[in-house]
């Protein structure tokens, strides 16, 4: 028997309860919220999503999402080309810009290195960002990992593929409690850990 009086609308939130963060009950009332809007809206919903998954791209320099074979910010002229911050997803990049305390350049793994959960440094873009710095010429690479074991494993594995850059390899602060994720930090928080940030070898 079904949980609800429609299978239409149980298919609904049984997808949208697989979003992180959304519950059942969370599911089913946006599901009747989708149900009571005007169709126009809910169609204008479902094609913003189609025209997401189907035509963002991954720029082809850093990884970072784009609607572009460059991202806009690899793409800015007014970016500085000599520091280079590497991060572990997209998030991270969106909450260190809403800082306003980098006007460099960025390199996205795609998560961190992790045995537990089965990724190893071969399902992240370490290797294009060890090729990408022997290409470009950067002055200072910060990495700016997430304040975990994960994070900090990934730190170390990087510096060693890096031991031949001849530029100054850095950390951002910790000003970022440990545990935490760049995303979930405070805006002045992370400003000042970027800003504030420490040689690697003495992190």
């Amino acid at each position: 028997m079904a949980e609800y009086s429609s299978v239409f609308l149980e298919n609904a939130v049984n997808e949208l309860a697989r979003l992180p963060g959304i519950g059942r009950k969370t599911a089913l009332r946006l599901a009747l919220h989708l149900l009571g809007e005007e169709r126009a809206q809910t169609e204008s919903l479902t094609n913003a999503l189609l025209q997401m998954r189907n035509q963002i791209l991954l720029c082809e320099r850093c990884h970072n999402i784009s609607d572009s074979k460059r991202c806009s910010i690899c793409s800015n002229p007014r970016r500085d080309e000599n520091m280079l911050c590497v991060v572990a997803d997209m998030r991270d990049v969106l909450a260190i810009e809403r800082t306003s305390s980098f006007n460099g350049l960025y390199h996205v793994l795609g998560g961190v290195i992790d045995p537990i959960e089965g990724v190893s440094p071969n399902d992240l873009y370490i290797h294009t960002l060890v090729e990408r710095i022997k290409k470009e010429h950067f002055n200072e690479i910060i990495l700016a990992l997430p304040a975990t074991i994960e994070g900090d494993t990934t730190n170390f594995y990087i510096f060693r593929q890096l031991r031949h850059f001849g530029g100054k390899i850095s950390t951002i602060s910790k000003g970022i409690a440990v545990g935490d994720t760049l995303e979930y930090a405070d805006e002045i928080t992370l400003g000042r850990s970027i800003m504030n940030r420490i040689p690697f070898d003495k992190h």
